[in-house]
C-alpha cells in the first residue's frame, strides 16, 4: 500500500490515476491562491465568506492528508529510506517545509487569537507546492540552490555598491536636498532604485556632480543587474544539459546487452519523469542512442575480402 500511494504522490506520471490526482492537487492549489487574493478584497470576502471558509476548510483537510501520507511513503524514496531519520530528514527538506506551511496557519489560527488577515497571506505560500508538479519550477530550484554561492557573491557586490554610490550621493546632494540625500540610509533608496535599473524618478540629483555621479552609477547599475539572470541562465542550461547527458549515459548502459527490457524501460521512464525531461525529448534521446549504437554497431561487422595472393576470401575488421 505504501509502494502504492508513493507512485501516486511522488511519481506524478507513473500512471493514469497518479496523473489525475495530480492534475487535481493543481486545480487545488490554484484556486486557493484564488480564493485568498479575492479574499483579500474585504466587501467580496464578506459577500461571499461562507464559500471562501468551505474552500478553505476542504482544501485543509485534503492539503493535511496529503502532508502525512506523503511524510509515510517518503521511506520509499532512496534518499529517505531510513524509518526515523529518513523521515526526520524529508520533513526538514524544502517541499515537506512548504507543504506544512501550507496547512500550519489554519493550526495557528485555531489554538491562538491571530489576526486572520495575516493568516490568509502566508496561505500565499501554497502557490510554492507547484514546483512538485511542474518539471520547469524544479529545475530552476535545482539551479539555484547549485548557483547560491555564486548568486550570494553577485549579491553582495551589489551591497557594496549601494553603500559606496549612498556615500557618495550624500556627499555631493546632502545640502541640496537633505530630505533625500541628508544621511545615508535615505541615499540608499537612490541607490538601490538605480542601481537595480527601476528608476522611479521621485528622487534624483540635481547637482554637476550628483548628475555625474549618478551616470557612473547607472553604467554600473546596468551590469550588475543582469549578472544574477546571467549566472541563472547558464546555470539552467547547465543543469538541463546535465540531466540529459545523465538519460543519455542510462540509455547507453541499458543497451549495451542490445536488449531494452520492461526492467529497464520503467527505470528509463521514472528517471525521465523525476528529472523532468517530456516523453519526446526521451524518445528522441533514445532513438540517438540506438542509432548511434547501430552506426558503431555496423563498423565493426568483419567485412569479407579476398587475398591478393591465393584468391581466397579473408577476414579484416574495418
Amino acid at each position: 500500500m505504501r509502494l502504492y500511494l508513493y507512485k501516486i504522490l511522488e511519481q506524478n506520471d507513473s500512471s493514469r490515476l497518479a496523473r489525475v490526482v495530480s492534475f487535481l492537487l493543481i486545480i487545488l492549489i490554484i484556486g486557493n491562491v484564488v480564493a485568498v487574493i479575492l479574499a483579500s478584497d474585504n466587501v467580496l470576502y464578506l459577500q461571499f465568506r461562507q464559500v471562501f471558509d468551505v474552500v478553505e476548510l476542504i482544501s485543509i483537510i485534503i492539503f493535511t492528508v496529503e502532508y502525512f501520507l506523503r511524510s509515510w511513503v517518503c521511506v520509499k524514496d532512496p534518499r529517505y529510506s531510513s524509518s526515523f531519520t529518513g523521515r526526520l530528514k524529508y520533513l526538514i527538506s524544502p517541499m515537506a517545509i512548504v507543504d506544512l506551511i501550507a496547512i500550519l496557519p489554519f493550526y495557528l489560527g485555531l489554538f491562538f487569537n491571530l489576526d486572520t488577515r495575516y493568516l490568509r497571506v502566508f496561505r500565499l505560500f501554497r502557490i510554492f507546492k507547484l514546483s512538485r508538479h511542474f518539471s520547469a519550477m524544479s529545475v530552476l530550484l535545482t539551479v539555484i540552490r547549485n548557483e547560491l554561492a555564486t548568486l550570494a557573491s553577485a549579491i553582495f557586490i551589489m551591497m557594496i555598491l549601494v553603500v559606496l554610490a549612498s556615500a557618495g550621493m550624500f556627499m555631493v546632494e546632502r545640502h541640496v536636498q537633505p530630505e533625500a540625500f541628508g544621511t545615508i540610509p535615505r541615499a540608499m533608496w537612490w541607490a538601490t532604485i538605480t542601481l537595480t535599473t527601476v528608476g522611479y524618478g521621485d528622487v534624483i540629483p540635481v547637482t554637476v556632480a550628483g548628475k555625474t555621479l549618478g551616470v557612473v552609477i547607472t553604467i554600473l547599475g546596468v551590469g550588475m543587474a543582469a549578472l544574477p539572470a546571467g549566472i541563472i541562465a547558464s546555470g539552467f542550461t547547465r543543469e538541463v544539459n546535465r540531466r540529459r547527458e545523465t538519460y543519455r549515459f542510462m540509455v547507453r548502459n541499458a543497451l549495451n546487452d542490445g536488449v531494452l527490457d520492461k526492467v529497464e524501460r520503467r527505470s528509463l521512464k521514472n528517471y525521465s519523469i523525476d528529472m523532468g525531461i517530456k516523453d519526446e525529448e526521451a524518445m528522441r534521446l533514445l532513438k540517438q542512442e540506438k542509432h548511434a549504437m547501430s552506426a558503431n554497431l555496423a563498423a565493426s561487422v568483419i567485412i569479407s575480402e579476398c587475398c591478393p595472393n591465393c584468391g581466397h576470401p579473408t577476414a579484416k575488421v574495418a
